[in-house]
């Protein structure tokens, strides 16, 4: 079935590399059903010299590779009636002159956290069990412990500094297990936290008291290098560290220091800064450091979730009602 004649005009732009996993042929399908395509799929390159074909589109989709929102932009896309990432951060694609214009644009941040939040937890349980610091030793002595020193799970406490759709996904997966959650987000409300099942903290009871903390927090300003040697030292011995956010939340100099003095820390890095780190980088070498390249966030048919969410709300689009996963300026930026 083809679109109806009234149907909105609708432009797909974003890399090719990932094009498939994102709008697979349901999705695609789908949206073919919902509006006229103005043109095939473009890369954001491939937009630059496409002079023009902007002018009728009412709907923007776009993902990896999504283009600027800028003035040049906007300017050649006079019809623009919203536009649907199909990622999660839209901080580096927005613009004043964008928001200006008052045009709804959709995240698919909520679909992207859910790997991030199972991963989280996969790491969580390891690090209650400190499997990956006794799997170091194993290798280390080529004798396996009689009795390892490892408190376990049960009614351990796991720290949360974050409670966006991350931060909140991994605390409901924690309330299946006999542990206590609480968590940092100044941005929280006490009912976000209620509604999450966790108990808010200050920051340092969070590192102080947690078997395992697990980063969640938007990088801003106030949150760059904001874990630093003074609380990574303040962790209980065997806690490991769960990084899946952004690399740059953690001052790494620092970070060295204390995992080179501290053995008996782990730190999971999911994310780095830079990323990749320098080929000379002690996080490659160091035996307490577990490096994964960004894997958390979806990859391959996890993408999947993205382009569906896409689907849903440009069919609510054109039904006119409620968007789901409109942001606004405030909300963008905490995505960031």
């Amino acid at each position: 079935m083809n679109a109806p004649a009234t149907a909105p005009t609708a432009l797909l732009v974003m890399e090719k590399e990932r094009r498939a996993d994102v709008y697979p042929p349901e999705v695609t399908a789908g949206l073919g059903r919902l509006v006229h395509w103005q043109a095939p799929p473009l890369t954001r390159e491939e937009l630059a010299d496409a002079p023009g074909v902007l002018s009728d589109v009412d709907l923007l989709l776009t993902g990896w590779g999504a283009p600027v929102l800028d003035a040049a932009l906007l300017g050649q896309a006079p019809r623009l009636r919203a536009v649907f990432v199909a990622a999660g951060s839209v901080r580096h694609l927005t613009t004043p002159e964008f928001w200006a214009r008052g045009i709804p644009i959709v995240s698919a941040a909520a679909a992207n956290a859910v790997p991030v939040a199972e991963f989280t937890l996969a790491q969580v349980l390891l690090g209650l069990k400190q499997a990956h610091r006794i799997a170091r030793d194993v290798a280390q002595r080529r004798r396996f412990p009689r009795d390892p020193e490892v408190a376990g799970g049960y009614r351990a406490r796991v720290g949360l500094w974050g409670l966006g759709h991350i931060g909140r996904l991994v605390a409901g997966h924690l309330s299946r297990f006999d542990v206590e959650v609480v968590a940092t987000d100044p941005a929280a409300s006490p009912d976000t936290a209620r509604q999450a099942g966790v108990r808010l903290v200050g920051i340092e009871e969070l590192f102080a008291t947690c078997q395992v903390v697990s980063l969640h927090a938007p990088l801003l300003p106030a949150t760059r290098g904001a874990i630093g040697e003074s609380l990574l030292n303040s962790l209980e011995p065997g806690a490991t560290l769960i990084n899946t956010a952004r690399g740059a939340l953690i001052d790494e100099p620092a970070a060295v220091r204390v995992l080179r003095a501290r053995p008996d820390l782990t730190a999971v890095l999911d994310v780095t800064h830079p990323e990749p780190p320098a080929p000379d980088s002690p996080l490659f070498t160091l035996p307490n450091v577990v490096l994964t390249p960004h894997i958390a966030g979806a990859l391959g048919a996890e993408r999947h979730r993205l382009g569906q969410l896409v689907l849903d709300e440009v069919r609510r689009f054109t039904l006119g009602e409620p968007l789901q996963h409109a942001l606004d300026p405030a909300r963008a930026a905490s995505l960031a």
